[in-house]
């Protein structure tokens, strides 16, 4: 009788462990843009507020508002994919020039690492920034870019540099799951 009561606590034991082991999308939150096409998951607790208009959605954390996931979509006038317009590299220091510390903006950013990555049919580019700015500590950019129907689609996820270690796993999901069209 004990060892019956024994082997059953520990299947009940086991099959808790099971589920609190950490999934690649624990602790993440699925967002899902029908009309634009693209979703991505968003860390549990952050709440949508409003961005600029160059901004289609913005998320942030509620307890550190620096931290926050954007998606920004702009118009492609000669080029169609990733490749035409060039290899990872080359488009992180033109998204970092033009989206991350853009002239005038009071920032500088340094391109840590430029990854592709392919997911169905189609590529993405993930850049690594770290940026210094004029005002306020220093941060730490994932940045996720593909195309889709004559259009660039930005995914941009940020954090305090001092908070980076932290959160480095999570928002590197958070890049990673973001996809259009699929």
């Amino acid at each position: 009788m004990l060892k019956r009561a024994v082997s059953t606590l520990l299947v009940v034991f086991a099959l808790f462990l099971t589920s609190c082991a950490n999934t690649p999308t624990s602790g993440l939150v699925p967002f899902s843009d029908s009309k634009d096409g693209y979703r991505f998951l968003y860390p549990n607790g952050w709440t949508e507020t409003k961005g600029n208009s160059a901004i289609d959605i913005l998320f942030h954390d509620i307890i550190e508002p620096s931290e926050n996931v954007s998606v920004a979509i702009s118009k492609l006038e000669t080029v169609k994919t990733l490749e035409e317009i060039g290899e990872p590299e080359a488009i992180g220091l033109r998204v970092q020039q033009r989206v991350v510390a853009p002239e005038g903006s009071g920032r500088q950013a340094k391109l840590l690492s430029a990854t592709q990555r392919e997911s169905g049919d189609r590529n993405y580019y993930v850049f690594e920034y770290a940026v210094q700015r004029l005002q306020g500590e220093p941060r730490h950019d994932l940045v996720t870019v593909s195309t889709n129907r004559g259009n660039l689609y930005t995914l941009s996820i940020s954090s305090s540099e001092k908070r980076w270690d932290k959160v480095k796993d999570l928002f590197a999901r958070v890049a990673k799951s973001f996809t259009i069209g699929e």
